[in-house]
């Protein structure tokens, strides 16, 4: 007997944007790595690449990611020398 069960219906109102099929699909359908999810309607699912997009554009825009104009070279972009010292 299985401890941990394999959960092929989502919650009714558990709604996913599938990035495979470029569908919505109430519970989930798809292998988690092809989808955006869980969202709490059809309608937030359907603009769940709209939001990714605003979110990536927020933080390419975050000047707390771009601190190297101010000689700073800490940040993601910075290219700071790891534990092997670069």
């Amino acid at each position: 007997m299985a401890l941990f069960k394999k959960r092929t219906v989502g919650k009714p109102g558990e709604w996913y944007y599938c990035l495979e099929h470029k569908k919505v699909e109430e519970g989930p359908e798809c292998p988690a790595q092809n989808r955006f999810g869980p969202y709490t309607s059809r309608e937030a699912a359907q603009h769940a690449m709209d939001t990714a997009r605003d979110r990536n554009l927020e933080w390419d825009t975050d000047p707390k990611w771009h601190d190297e104009d101010k000689g700073d070279r800490s940040g993601p972009s910075g290219g700071s020398p790891g534990p092997s010292g670069g």
